[in-house]
């Protein structure tokens, strides 16, 4: 194990953690479907205060938060990625830790700058951490000690992802499931050993890396990994990396960007510049069935969408919502108003919060009958690419270049209708 270059304690050390249900644990929520348990919201972001604002360097990382502590990943300059705990109070450091960690995408990508993707993942006693030289290190949640380490393209001599790792791991039970290494890899979560390589792909730009993140579901009575690759959709047995079934689709430049949408027995997805699509499965025992359900001229971006009460609430790559019936296809309807270039969207009940790339916060109710904006507010100063996570009644924003905790006031959500 490579020893680490910086630790700076600030706090005693503290003991175990655990996993709790409102815990906001890894991209996208501890289902990475965008759900946030909990008591409703108000109709109104009227009574949402600012707690704290903290500094960082700059990252797309969504915050993750575990506990009594947040924690954030940053690039601190060409040559250095950082990870910090914070308090969930108080945003007070609890520690940080350094190491030689470097990007640098092509030319035509630098308006999204080099600075690091991949939001970590968090078990409740440590964290995953992915750089962007697609290098995955496993901190101890308490003082930030490292555990291990590996480097995907020196383990399995692959190049590094032309535009760094930007897919997010996945943490399930005693494994860590990562696309890196142009493959889908299962690790012992506890030692960083490989358990099974899958779904390797020949290098190319085109193919080099993943912009899409797995999710593990239950589909047509088996339990299985649902992946994104640049080529196509998988669906993968846990235990072996043994392909279940697959599914090409069209795609521009293997942009397969958003996270494999589970309804049912169904996934739904957008790759980029392309329509919308629903594939069904079923199967005979080893016979899989994968069926292409329906198509929606819906094209999506880069933003994953949410799924309330068979609803389907997309973000268009015109800076448009749109609510999609998922039992039919049929678009129900679309937003007259443009949100800009992305929407990191959180649902509870029938809301949902959105906050857009440039700091707005949005509230919009998971209504199909019409569109319906129910609020918005400033809430961050500049860029904020992060996806939102929210856990219990606090909100915690990424900004480019800080992490601000914002709480919904106990008295206006008390009134919530």
């Amino acid at each position: 194990m490579l020893p680490l270059l910086k630790i700076a304690f600030c706090t005693a050390l503290l003991g175990a953690f655990s996993v709790n249900a409102t815990d906001w644990s890894q991209w996208r929520g501890a289902q990475r479907d965008g759900a946030a348990p909990g008591a409703p919201w108000a109709a109104s972001l009227a009574g949402i205060e600012l707690q704290w604002r903290v500094p960082l360097g700059k990252g797309y990382p969504g915050p993750v938060v575990g506990g009594d502590r947040v924690f954030v990943v940053e690039t601190i300059d060409k040559k250095t990625v950082g990870v910090r705990a914070l308090s969930r109070a108080t945003g007070q450091q609890l520690w940080q830790v350094t190491w030689s960690g470097t990007g640098n995408v092509p030319f035509f990508a630098k308006a999204n700058g080099d600075w690091v993707r991949s939001t970590p993942a968090w078990d409740g006693e440590t964290l995953y951490v992915g750089d962007m030289a697609e290098v995955v290190v496993a901190l101890d949640g308490a003082t930030g000690a490292e555990r291990w380490r590996v480097d995907f393209p020196r383990r399995y001599e692959t190049p590094v992802p032309d535009f760094g790792f930007a897919s997010s791991p996945l943490v399930v039970g005693d494994f860590l499931y990562v696309q890196a290494a142009n493959s889908l890899v299962k690790l012992d979560k506890r030692t960083g050993q490989a358990v099974w390589r899958s779904l390797v792909i020949e290098e190319g730009m085109a193919s080099n890396g993943a912009f899409s993140s797995p999710v593990l579901e239950v589909l047509a009575g088996r339990e299985q990994l649902v992946a994104l690759n640049r080529e196509s959709l998988y669906g993968l047995d846990p235990e072996n990396g043994q392909v279940l079934w697959s599914k090409p689709l069209p795609h521009f430049r293997g942009m397969h960007i958003l996270t494999p949408t589970i309804w049912r027995d169904a996934i739904f997805t957008s790759p980029y510049r392309e329509r919308s699509y629903l594939i069904d499965l079923s199967s005979e025992g080893e016979d899989w069935r994968v069926a292409e359900s329906w198509q929606n001229k819906a094209s999506g971006y880069m933003s994953s969408p949410v799924v309330v009460d068979d609803h389907l609430y997309l973000f268009l790559g015109n800076g448009r919502m749109e609510c999609i019936e998922l039992a039919t296809g049929q678009s129900r309807w679309r937003s007259g108003r443009s949100f800009g270039k992305y929407l990191s969207m959180v649902w509870r009940q029938d809301r949902i919060l959105a906050l857009d790339g440039e700091g707005t916060l949005y509230l919009f109710a998971a209504n199909p009958e019409r569109f319906e904006l129910l609020d918005e507010r400033e809430v961050a100063q500049g860029a904020t690419w992060g996806h939102l996570a929210v856990s219990g009644d606090e909100l915690f924003v990424r900004e480019l270049q800080a992490i601000v905790s914002l709480r919904w006031a106990r008295d206006d959500r008390a009134s919530a209708d």
